[in-house]
């Protein structure tokens, strides 16, 4: 009973992926109460569980029980364990809700991992696989997190509902990770992006590239935009097409913004002209937040910098999103951690909205199973 005595609880379902990830880090058992007690459909949803299986399929020795109406789940977490493994996601949220977790959990493997994800791609919820490997991966390896082995890779794209895609995603272990000083995001020195089409005429993508260029190069000339048209087995089950757009800095900074089409037979149809111009505007409302990471990365770095050696850590951020304001809260809980945060309001107009100055004390985190060699 030692361990209850440790264990956080919750309720509702709410930030169930930051609670997880953060308990298995921690090691701290968290207990969920009320996950959709008053819904007509009670319960942890088909991609939830999903996501814990997962996550058991990467730890070694995790307890997990769920009730019979799936309202209350326990999870009391094994040690991460990694190597090789295979999952298929469910269709309803994209790859990118669990390639978000991996990428907070991957480096304090036992093994390095090399997982295959099979799902939908990109979809209208979650950063799409082609986003995180364009911002996530850079700012994992501001970290130290680096290597020949360390690699995102879409093997087949999947758009909703159908889903159909596959991805690769490997990543080498670490035992301390290095304290940054990410305070000064730099100018802008190019755009790239990627217009992909599945299932329909490739003509999109070229449609999508114009459109957004329309926009863009008013601001920079250096802007290249990739087209992406899979055929065949790799292109999924569903038909549709998008947009992910990265602006790098001088001082390699990585923002980002994305747009999808609407699933097949949901919502009124996009056309390609309106996506590229409204992705483009996306991307110029990400520029204007600013910072040295973008609004999807924001937990991540925050993450990071907790785990990171006894020594201080900064980095500028945009205007906080209210995810990464309750994954604050959540480092509160598990790591007794608090954050020094210092707002810089714009000082030119030149330089967009406000910023905040996150400041911390790492941990000391260190990956136990990874001797030292």
């Amino acid at each position: 009973m030692a361990t209850q005595a440790h264990s956080l609880s919750y309720a509702g379902c709410n930030f169930l992926r930051q609670r997880l990830v953060l308990s298995t880090l921690s090691g701290r058992p968290v207990k969920i109460r009320r996950i959709r007690a008053r819904d007509d459909n009670p319960g942890l949803r088909d991609f939830e569980a999903s996501f814990i299986r997962l996550l058991d399929k990467i730890t070694n020795g995790s307890r997990i029980e769920i009730n019979q109406t799936g309202t209350t789940l326990y999870y009391q977490p094994g040690l991460l364990y990694g190597g090789s493994v295979e999952h298929d996601c469910s269709v309803l949220r994209g790859i990118g809700y669990y390639l978000e977790a991996l990428l907070c959990l991957a480096p304090f493997m036992k093994q390095p991992l090399k997982i295959v994800l099979r799902g939908v791609t990109n979809d209208q919820v979650d950063p799409s696989v082609d986003v995180l490997k364009a911002t996530a991966l850079p700012l994992l390896k501001q970290f130290g997190i680096d290597g020949e082995s360390f690699e995102l890779k879409i093997l087949r794209r999947g758009m909703p509902p159908g889903g159909g895609g596959e991805v690769l995603f490997s990543c080498p272990v670490r035992k301390v990770l290095k304290p940054v000083q990410l305070t000064d995001p730099g100018k802008i020195k190019r755009i790239r992006g990627m217009a992909y089409s599945v299932r329909v005429s490739p003509q999109m993508a070229n449609r999508i590239v114009d459109s957004a260029r329309s926009i863009l190069n008013k601001f920079i000339p250096d802007i290249y935009i990739y087209t992406d048209h899979m055929k065949g087995v790799n292109s999924g089950k569903s038909p549709g097409f998008g947009l992910s757009l990265v602006a790098e800095t001088t001082n390699g900074t990585y923002l980002s913004a994305e747009l999808a089409s609407n699933p097949q037979g949901q919502g009124a149809a996009v056309l390609p002209e309106d996506l590229g111009r409204n992705c483009a505007r996306l991307l110029l409302e990400e520029i204007y937040r600013g910072g040295c990471v973008d609004s999807t990365n924001q937990s991540l770095a925050l993450l990071l910098m907790t785990l990171g050696q006894q020594d201080v850590s900064k980095v500028l951020l945009g205007p906080l999103s209210p995810y990464t304001i309750e994954f604050l809260r959540h480092l509160k809980s598990f790591f007794q951690i608090m954050f020094k945060i210092e707002t810089k309001p714009c000082v030119e107009e030149l330089k967009g909205g406000d910023k905040v100055l996150m400041t911390c004390v790492g941990i000391g985190f260190s990956n136990l199973s990874k001797t030292l060699k």
